[in-house]
């Protein structure tokens, strides 16, 4: 150790007052800055949104308007609930939309529903028979329609390749699987 100086030796520079005020004034300044490019970039976005929104869907004169077409799938056949007998039942709307489509489906493959019957006791389950088959389809409303429809297909095609003609049913409410008795 040398006599007169300290441990630290160098003092650091010391800050005068003006020269903090400005730094502070800067970090103020950017993130002004920051906020005010944040909340237009959004305003942009929000922009293009609404404007693409009246070109797409709203339409004008200048712009074109899309159609939008919702389908609703009401079924055409004969539909027999089997609980009809108790007060005040009635088949639910989701029920009749799942009878629907998945006669729709089954006619875009080729085969003609004739009647679809909501058996005693169940909730989901529907029955569907065919024109020219004796069996009846077993369906549950918690499968896809389009993938019921193509398991049903399936079955009925393995059933004609082995030449059984006859059946009481074929079960299609498990995914992948089918049954027949």
């Amino acid at each position: 150790m040398k006599s007169g100086r300290t441990i630290a030796e160098k003092r650091e520079r010391l800050e005068k007052a003006s020269e903090r005020t400005e730094a502070h004034k800067k970090i103020k300044q950017r993130q002004v800055s920051r906020v005010i490019f944040t909340v237009l970039s959004f305003a942009l976005v929000a922009g293009a949104l609404v404007y693409l929104g009246i070109f797409f869907i709203g339409g004008s004169e200048d712009h074109p308007t899309i159609a939008t077409t919702v389908v609703s799938y009401e079924p055409t056949i004969e539909v027999i609930d089997e609980d009809a007998s108790t007060a005040g039942h009635q088949i639910s709307a989701r029920m009749r939309e799942y009878i629907g489509m998945l006669e729709s489906d089954l006619k875009e493959l080729g085969y003609t529903p004739v009647k679809a019957v909501v058996p005693t006791g169940s909730i989901r389950e529907v029955d569907f028979y065919l024109d020219g088959y004796t069996g009846y389809l077993k369906a549950i409303t918690d499968r896809g329609t389009g993938v019921t429809a193509e398991d049903a297909d399936r079955m009925l095609r393995y059933l004609a390749s082995e030449g059984i003609t006859d059946f009481h049913y074929i079960d299609l409410r498990l995914d992948g699987k089918a049954y027949w008795k």
